[in-house]
């Protein structure tokens, strides 16, 4: 299978201050100590720990959000440490899709203007767009709610609206952020179906920053973190489950 991720002895330190970087070892914080990892195409995957653990310095790091302090990140066969500003914004939008635990929803947007923002911004025609934002928001059960604002839409609904806005330009790779954390256990478990099927049907690629064990049951591959640490990488039977 093609790899879509490939993360090489990554680690992120941040400043406590605004010292130089000579200045003693504990001016700084390492969020992430050595990490390694390799995702292929297709693969739904969970990044799991506490609280503090690393996993969303880790999963911003894959989304060019951020960028390491040591060690590389390919994403898509793109070495991102090679890439100028300009670059790097180019390949988050259009190689890379983004699910938040607080939804991100424009609020005096509709659903479908939410889902359509991302093809805004990479100047798709018109036509296109709206055959597009259709088919997302067909492909997570929402159509009827196209015109509804964000208030107006349950937590689930919402957050499956920013399931679609995430897959509208057809990435690469899909990263969710903690994308249960907010949800009742309905909820929670609709949501985790649909991306599962969106993952089989398209073949999308997840990788999850996530501690919700009701996510955990159900992907294929569990990263463990600790301290900023990878302290297991193994296959799980979620995968298999319905």
């Amino acid at each position: 299978m093609e790899e879509i991720v490939n993360v090489e002895a990554v680690s992120r330190r941040f400043s406590l201050d605004n010292s130089p970087a000579h200045h003693p070892a504990h001016s700084f914080v390492s969020a992430l100590t050595h990490a390694s990892l390799r995702v292929t195409a297709g693969e739904f995957l969970a990044i799991a720990g506490p609280s503090g653990s690393g996993k969303t310095t880790l999963l911003n790091l894959i989304g060019c959000i951020d960028q390491p302090t040591t060690g590389r990140i390919l994403v898509d066969g793109v070495d991102t440490s090679q890439l100028k500003p300009a670059s790097m914004s180019r390949l988050r939008r259009e190689k890379i899709g983004f699910v938040f635990q607080t939804f991100n929803l424009i609020p005096v947007f509709t659903a479908a203007e939410n889902v359509e923002y991302p093809l805004l911004i990479q100047g798709v025609s018109s036509r296109d767009r709206r055959e597009r934002v259709a088919e997302a928001l067909e492909s997570v059960g929402l159509s009827a709610r196209a015109n509804q604002r964000p208030d107006l839409l349950s937590g689930g609904e919402r957050q499956r609206v920013a399931v679609a806005r995430a897959i509208v330009h057809r990435p690469a790779l899909v990263l969710a952020d903690e994308p249960t954390a907010n949800l009742d256990t309905h909820n929670a478990t609709q949501l985790i179906d649909l991306m599962h099927g969106l993952n089989r049907r398209l073949g999308l690629t997840f990788i999850f920053s996530t501690h919700d064990a009701r996510l955990l049951e159900h992907t294929e591959r569990i990263i463990r973190l600790t301290d900023g640490e990878v302290v297991s990488d193994s296959s799980t039977e979620g995968g298999s489950r319905g």
